[in-house]
């Protein structure tokens, strides 16, 4: 057999080569473009993505921009600001520095970039693919900074496209990535939404890395961390992070590292950071930790692989033994307080098998009937034994809705002609709430028998011999979401005296740090005006479907009521003004009526922080509660993420104090 020909590859098939190794799946490629838009000094940077990232992906910062005379070649592989010779590996400071990225994207997706610089009158636009410009650069409008737009991601590789996983997954992958710069860059504002939805991630420029990991991680994490600081100037080292306490745990732990400021991995660090927690925790468990290692530039070998995931550093088993010796001071030093929890079993879980005979044996031979359940109304609630009389007037305490200078009376008014939705939209809506109802949940929702408030977030229900603890606010929010859902068109409303205008409304809430606005974004003024021009010309169908009435002269007239007896906390109205204008997607029907609904829901949620405890448990128990009793579907989810958490069963309580 003849030896075959070698030949010369073309060009083309070359780059996508290459491009596979740095651009794996739409996670790699945001990380690239997040790095670029760090470098570049961006205090914003928002992300928006379609299908996983494998329709659209698309990161827009408020950085330096691109000149216009780059972007010829901004796209041609080992173009790059950032590297001059290979002497200056050894010193590099920023993200990037091979001038891959961006070739790499256009090799394998239709690439769009649209820049300004502070120097330049307008913005332009190039169109790139396969490393080149595709026609001429574009003038045209638009702040400054750059924005990337990735669309038909591996639409030229299908082999690669069909390897990536489901555009669900794909998307907690672009999370990932996203949740652990916007940990590490706390001066950089970051948001990420699904396209006509609402953002998944929204942190404020000039935060702290601890407010970052309890917006994103939960706070829970936020109220367990514990400092960590390293300074060895023999090793030119220094470490800065958080490690969660010994009473703290997860089942599938977080580790967050960044060396030099770039996410990478290193598993022998890892390991000896779980070695030390394996004393303390539970088997299974893990800690959630954050490290930022700085070393030496020249002590760390960054162009290990075309990714830079991994890097190579000097003395790394004396850098591990330090960063081990601080982690476990640490946590002998916050470990004066331990506590142990009992097993939580999900509601639906089997029971706990009984290990021994001897436990079966005692059971029988009890002639008491330990598994009776109290029912009756007169039963003693939680507040009884903490010397509390929870009670509120049957009417609605108007006085009570009082936000400031808004506070005006309202008044109550109920529709009297009910209307049967043909919206397909609606109805397909009601039917996929419908599917994905869990029906254990619904039959412990609809037999649960009201314990008692814990505290603002939390209440303790009794199901059968099971106790449960609930978690109040994510189980209204979904209940509001239904109740505006399938009582569409038919809403009763509650009726401001004194209408608001809506431009004042819209002002505080862009006066307010959660509404993210800078300089940048234009004066608020005209902001305001442009958020009631919106909302004016949506009021038809908000009035006409919702009750949220609005006039022509930009007043907010009345607002819907989702559930009796229960009145929003009108401290959060201004804020609801600003999500409607920016959040709804009002374009398409199906998604304008989501998150329509959606950001009402997260409005009528907020139910505690601005009531007293008097009226905020009275509303809980008599409003609430009945309510979730009575309507409430809840998802399949809430078996999951600990919504419903089951915290005791009776029987079993019962053999441990028999044992007693």
């Amino acid at each position: 057999m003849d030896p075959g020909v070698i030949r010369k590859l073309d060009e083309v098939v070359v780059n996508r080569i290459a491009a596979g190794e740095i651009i794996q799946r739409p996670a790699n490629a945001l990380k690239e473009m997040i790095e670029n838009s760090l470098d570049a000094k961006s205090t914003s940077i928002q992300v928006v993505i379609k299908v996983g990232g494998l329709k659209s992906l698309q990161i827009q910062d408020n950085g330096t921009g691109i000149r216009r005379e780059d972007l010829e070649i901004v796209c041609e592989r080992f173009t790059t600001s950032k590297l001059q010779t290979f002497e200056d590996l050894s010193s590099i400071a920023t993200y990037g520095f091979r001038g891959e990225a961006l070739a790499s994207i256009s090799h394998v997706a239709r690439l769009t970039i649209t820049t300004k610089t502070k120097d330049e009158k307008c913005a332009f636009k190039g169109v790139y693919e396969d490393g080149k410009l595709k026609g001429a650069i574009k003038p045209c409008a638009s702040n400054q900074g750059t924005q990337i737009i990735v669309e038909d991601l591996f639409y030229n590789v299908p082999m690669r496209k069909q390897a990536l996983k489901a555009p669900n997954e794909e998307f907690q992958k672009i999370l990932d990535v996203v949740s652990k710069y916007a940990v590490h860059n706390p001066q950089t504002g970051f948001m990420l939404k699904k396209f006509g939805d609402n953002a998944n991630i929204r942190t404020q420029a000039k935060s702290t890395v601890v407010n970052n990991i309890k917006m994103i991680y939960g706070s829970s994490i936020g109220k367990s961390l514990l400092k960590i600081d390293i300074d060895d100037d023999i090793l030119q080292l220094q470490v800065n992070g958080y490690i969660t306490n010994v009473n703290f745990s997860l089942k599938k732990g977080l580790f967050l590292l960044f060396i030099n400021h770039r996410a990478v991995e290193s598993s022998n660090i890892k390991k000896a950071i779980d070695q030390i927690y394996s004393l303390y925790l539970p088997k299974g468990m893990a800690p959630f930790v954050y490290l930022s290692i700085e070393l030496n530039p020249n002590n760390v070998d960054v162009n290990v692989h075309p990714t830079k995931h991994e890097v190579h550093f000097l003395h790394e088993e004396e850098i591990i033994e330090k960063i081990r010796d601080a982690a476990e001071r640490i946590l002998l030093g916050g470990n004066a307080s331990r506590t142990f929890y009992t097993q939580a079993l999900l509601p639906g879980a089997p029971d706990p098998v009984e290990t021994t005979k001897s436990n079966e044996s005692t059971a029988e031979k009890s002639k008491l009937d330990y598994k009776f359940v109290r029912t009756s109304h007169t039963d003693q609630k939680l507040d009884k034994f903490f010397g509390m009389n929870v009670s509120r007037n049957a009417s609605i305490n108007e006085s009570s809705t009082n936000c400031g200078e808004l506070g005006p009376l309202l008044t109550p008014k109920r529709q009297t002609n009910l209307k049967e939705t043909k919206l397909n939209s609606v109805l397909n809506i009601r039917k996929a709430v419908e599917d994905d109802c869990d029906r254990n949940l619904r039959t412990i929702l609809s037999e649960l028998t009201f314990v008692g408030v814990i505290d603002r977030y939390q209440a303790v229900i009794q199901y059968d011999t099971k106790m449960f603890l609930v978690a109040i606010r994510t189980l209204f929010e979904e209940l509001c979401y239904q109740m505006l859902m399938f009582n569409f068109e038919n809403l009763d409303c509650i009726t401001f005296t004194n209408p608001l205008p809506l431009t004042e409304l819209a002002v505080l809430a862009l006066q307010h740090v959660d509404s993210g606005w800078t300089e940048d974004d234009g004066p608020m003024d005209e902001l305001a005006e442009r958020i009631v021009e919106i909302l004016i010309g949506k009021a038809p169908l908000m009035r006409e479907y919702f009750n949220f009435c609005i006039t022509d002269e930009g007043m907010l007239v009345s607002i819907p009521i989702i559930v009796d007896d229960y009145i929003p906390s009108m401290a959060y109205l201004p804020m609801l003004i600003l999500r409607l204008a920016t959040e709804v997607e009002w374009d398409e029907e199906k998604e304008c009526f989501h998150t329509f609904c959606k950001e009402m829901a997260r409005f009528y949620a907020k139910i505690s922080l601005t009531k007293s405890d008097q009226e905020y448990k009275w509303e809980v128990e008599h409003a609430i509660f009945p309510a979730f009793k009575q309507y409430l579907l809840p998802p399949k989810s809430f078996a999951r993420n600990g919504s419903l958490l089951q915290i005791a069963n009776l029987p079993d309580l019962y053999r441990v104090f028999e044992r007693c």
